[in-house]
């Protein structure tokens, strides 16, 4: 199977993601950009596409400082946990019955164990959400999506609101599994997230695929 670094590669050698990086160089010169530049690729580097098991999609990273580390939802240990990451926990807390392994918000150990943490935007500017809307990552995403769709089976996609619940029409329902909810942001977490009991739906579905489950 290919590598991460093979499929991107490719994108890579595309015209919209010549253009998509050149005006991102630009944008770390010219104003504050979240993730640190190294981190835009990260969910890639620590989920491998040989171990890959469930999809989690974000909207964009966080824009508040020192949040965004490239994992969609993700936060270094040492910040605050935003509210989406509250109910998150919260969510993990009910269904399971235990406090989650990533309590400090950082969910580093869910990407090393197979959960594609990616958002459809990966930079953002500081305090202007969805400031690099349209500037080309939704077709690098969406082309990653369709990848996962075309060449692996048996994915747990996780679609979490409505941006994120309009691409299952990139994925065959036929090859993959997905399931959706609302956002847990706190707007909407009270209307399905909470109770939504995705991680424990998750779990029995790699059981039933004699796959490892997620220690969430």
């Amino acid at each position: 199977m290919d590598t991460w670094e093979q499929v991107i590669k490719i994108e890579k050698k595309k015209d919209y993601f010549k253009k998509l990086m050149l005006d991102i160089d630009e944008k770390y010169k010219t104003s504050i950009v979240y993730p640190k530049y190294e981190n835009i690729f990260k969910a890639f580097e620590l989920t491998s596409l040989d171990n890959l098991k469930v999809v989690i999609l974000g909207q964009d990273p966080y824009h508040g400082e020192g949040q965004a580390q490239g994992l969609a939802f993700s936060t270094p240990k040492e910040i605050k946990n935003p509210p989406s990451m509250v109910n998150i926990l919260k969510e993990i807390n009910q269904d399971l019955q235990k406090e989650s392994t990533c309590s400090d918000g950082d969910l580093t150990s869910w990407a090393k164990q197979g959960v594609l943490l990616l958002n459809t935007i990966l930079t953002v500017e500081k305090s202007k959400p969805k400031s690099h809307h349209k500037l080309g990552w939704e077709i690098f995403t969406d082309n990653i999506i369709k990848y996962i769709n075309e060449n692996c089976k048996d994915v747990v996609f996780l679609l979490w609101g409505t941006p994120a619940i309009s691409k299952s029409k990139l994925i065959d329902e036929k090859k993959h599994h997905i399931l959706t909810s609302v956002h847990p942001s706190p707007l909407s977490a009270y209307r399905g997230f909470l109770g939504c009991k995705h991680f424990s739906k998750t779990n029995e579905i790699l059981k039933s695929l004699n796959k490892t489950t997620i220690d969430w």
